[in-house]
């Protein structure tokens, strides 16, 4: 089916779904388990202040472990189609999806000292056109990537010459090409396997997946400090599911959508990352390397230029000037 008959029948769908007088509980879709980060940070925290704001008229119930639909890559859909209210999942995976969107991963997109989460925000209007039949309710970015690693210790650009490098979308692709490796995309729910049995050398991520997949049972060595961009994330919300909301029930779901949802789930990102990486070192089962200046300025030097050049193929160069502060 097309995707604009698709889209047709989940609006058809959904709208029938959300008419009926009484409460009304949010189906949100995740493809990981409950326990993820993103359960607390986004998922219940939806809940909660739907049900306080409502009095328990709109509420948010989690169904983990793609129970209703496995494939990461395919979240944004099953949204479309009605099968979920709300769901997370990372443009990435659907790159041809979300060019510009793509942008805020790349290496200096995101100075040092700012926060992703209102980089998007600020530019919200140049983004939301990618976001077709949904309402964007959270939009975020990770931790710092970094080199996590099996077997092979990096120091320079050199040391992942050559070797497979998973990636999450087109725009890491580049920034692993540049750097001499060769980049295969694959959902993170893949990685471990792919890592345990050498169908890949390392991975380009944040190290929040050292816990929310268990990277550090299989992983030897990570590097930090290598200029190598960060994964975004959205939360979206059907448009039909919205539209069929009350007016009270609306303005609930506009206080709700933003920045602070966002916030939430970047910091909770960030927090996850620092104690899974403090755990991964302090049990031993991994060596750090903290790149020095100098260390990292070689890898800068390769994937810097990557930034703009993809940007102004997309028709984004200004966008890319804009969250830099240029």
């Amino acid at each position: 089916m097309k995707f604009d008959k698709i889209l047709a029948a989940a609006a058809v769908a959904v709208a029938a779904t959300s008419l009926p007088v009484g409460a009304k509980e949010l189906k949100y879709a995740s493809f990981t388990p409950p326990q993820h980060t993103v359960t607390a940070a986004v998922i219940d925290k939806m809940n909660d202040e739907l049900s306080g704001a409502t009095g328990g008229e709109l509420t948010v119930r989690g169904y983990f472990g793609g129970e209703l639909g496995a494939g990461p890559a395919e979240q944004y859909v099953r949204v479309l189609q009605g099968v979920a209210d709300l769901s997370w999942g990372l443009p990435g995976y659907t790159s041809s999806q979300f060019p510009k969107t793509m942008i805020v991963e790349m290496p200096g997109a995101v100075p040092e000292g700012k926060t992703g989460y209102d980089l998007i925000w600020d530019n919200i209007d140049a983004l939301k056109e990618e976001f077709p039949g949904t309402i964007p309710v959270a939009l975020w970015t990770s931790e710092p990537n970094a080199f996590i690693m099996k077997d092979v210790a990096v120091h320079s650009p050199e040391d992942i010459a050559g070797l497979k490098i998973r990636v999450a979308g087109s725009t890491a692709a580049e920034v692993a090409a540049a750097l001499g490796a060769t980049p295969v995309q694959m959902p993170m729910t893949e990685v471990y396997n792919a890592l345990q049995t050498g169908l890949i050398d390392g991975v380009i991520s944040g190290v929040s997946t050292l816990s929310d997949f268990k990277l550090e049972e299989v992983a030897t060595h990570i590097t930090t400090g290598a200029p190598l961009g960060r994964l975004t994330f959205f939360t979206v919300l059907n448009q039909s599911t919205y539209d069929g909301l009350s007016d009270d029930e609306k303005a609930a779901m506009d206080a709700v959508i933003g920045r602070d949802l966002s916030k939430s789930a970047e910091d909770a990102w960030n927090a996850t990352a620092d104690e899974a990486l403090s755990s991964a070192v302090d049990s031993g089962s991994v060596e750090l390397i903290e790149l020095s200046d100098d260390e990292a300025k070689a890898f800068a030097d390769l994937v810097e230029p990557v930034s703009m050049s993809y940007a102004e193929s997309i028709g984004g160069g200004d966008l890319l000037k804009s969250m830099m502060g240029e």
